[in-house]
C-alpha cells in the first residue's frame, strides 16, 4: 500500500502535482503565528479539518482530508488542545494530533489547603465545566493535576480524591509502632494540624512528635487553627481569635477538650501524613513561633513561657502587637 501511495505522490510531482502535495510538506516554510484548537473526544478527521480551517490554518477542509487520507498515517487522532503554526506543513497538524503532542493544562493545590478554597480555584479555572461543591474536608491530595479543557470539574476532584486513597493505602501499612493515630481518618486529622501549624519541612517529624505527646498524656492540643476552622471552614480568619470563639464547643475546638477534632481542617500533604505515622521522638509538649518562620520547642511550660515572651518581644519590635 505504501509504494502505492508514492508511487501516486511521484506521479503527481511529474504531472505538475507539486501545487496539489506542497501544502502537506510545507517545503521551505517559516512557522508562522501559533493558533490553539480543542479537539474533542472522538473526533472525526473531518471535523478535525473544518476545526483547521475555521482557525485559519488550513485554507480547504477538502484538500486537507485528501492529502491526510493519501499522505498521511492511519493513526487515531487524539482529544486535547494542541497549540500550531499557522504557515507550515499539513502534516504536521495531523502527526501533532495523532502522537498525542497536547497543550499541558494543570491546577496546582498547595498543601494545607482546605477544601472550600479547592472548590474556588476549580470553579474558577475557565477552561474547565460545571460548578462543584467543597468536597470533603482531607479527602483530596495536595499535588499538581493536569486537565483537559472541558472535562467536568467534578472529574478532577475524583482524580484528587483517588491519589488521597491511593496515598494513605500506600502509607498506612508502612507506620511506625510510636504513631498514636489508631485509623487513616485520625491520620488524616491529625496531619491536617501539622499542616496548618507549620509550613517548614524540616520541622513536621517534630511537630508530629509534640502533639503525639500530648495526645498520649491526654494534654488539650491547644492548637489555634482547630479553633479557626470552624468560623471560616479554612478561610483566613483576617483577625485575633475572639474569647467567644475560644469558648466555643464546635467538636474542632481543642482548646476546649483532649483529644482529636471530629474531623480534619484541611487537605494534608504526603510529607504531614507520614509524619504522624511516623512522628519523631522528643520530649517537646509546647512550640511557638521563634521569628524567623519555624518554631521553638519546649518540654516545661516555664521553658514554653519564656520562648512565648520571647516571640511576644519580637513581636513588639516589629510593631504587631
Amino acid at each position: 500500500m505504501r509504494r502505492t501511495v508514492t508511487a501516486f505522490v511521484g506521479l503527481l510531482v511529474l504531472v505538475g502535482g507539486p501545487l496539489l502535495v506542497a501544502p502537506w510538506y510545507g517545503w521551505g516554510d517559516t512557522p508562522g503565528a501559533p493558533v490553539t484548537i480543542t479537539v474533542a473526544k472522538g473526533a472525526s478527521l473531518a471535523g478535525v479539518a473544518d476545526d483547521l480551517q475555521d482557525a485559519k490554518l488550513i485554507d480547504s477542509e477538502r484538500h486537507f482530508r485528501l492529502l491526510a487520507r493519501l499522505l498521511g498515517s492511519d493513526r487515531p487522532i487524539q482529544a486535547g488542545s494542541y497549540t500550531l503554526n499557522r504557515g507550515v506543513g499539513w502534516r504536521r497538524y495531523l502527526e501533532a494530533m495523532q502522537q498525542g503532542k497536547v497543550v499541558r493544562h494543570s491546577l496546582t493545590i498547595p498543601e494545607g489547603l482546605p477544601s472550600a478554597i479547592v472548590a474556588d480555584r476549580l470553579n474558577a479555572q475557565a477552561m474547565l465545566i460545571g460548578r462543584v461543591e467543597a468536597p470533603v474536608e482531607g479527602s483530596i491530595l495536595p499535588d499538581t493535576y493536569e486537565f483537559q479543557p472541558g472535562e467536568p470539574r467534578a472529574q478532577v476532584i475524583k482524580r484528587m480524591q483517588a491519589a488521597m486513597t491511593k496515598t494513605l493505602a500506600e502509607l498506612w501499612p508502612k507506620r511506625s509502632k510510636t504513631t498514636v493515630v489508631k485509623t487513616p481518618e485520625e491520620a488524616i486529622i491529625l496531619a491536617s494540624i501539622v499542616e496548618k501549624e507549620t509550613g517548614k519541612p524540616s520541622e513536621r517529624r517534630k511537630v508530629a512528635g509534640v502533639y503525639s505527646n500530648r495526645l498520649r498524656q491526654g494534654i488539650k492540643l491547644d492548637a489555634d487553627p482547630t479553633v479557626i476552622y470552624p468560623v471560616t471552614k479554612g478561610r483566613p480568619l483576617g483577625r485575633r481569635i475572639l474569647r467567644s470563639e475560644l469558648n466555643a464547643d464546635t467538636g474542632y475546638n481543642t482548646y476546649l477538650k483532649p483529644g482529636l477534632p471530629k474531623g480534619p481542617i484541611a487537605n494534608p500533604g504526603r510529607a504531614s501524613i507520614a509524619a504522624v505515622l511516623d512522628p519523631e521522638p522528643t520530649d517537646a509538649l509546647y512550640f511557638v513561633a521563634d521569628g524567623s518562620g519555624g518554631h521553638v520547642f519546649a518540654a516545661t511550660l516555664p521553658e514554653h513561657n519564656a520562648n512565648v515572651a520571647k516571640w511576644f518581644a519580637i513581636r513588639r519590635q516589629r510593631g504587631e502587637m
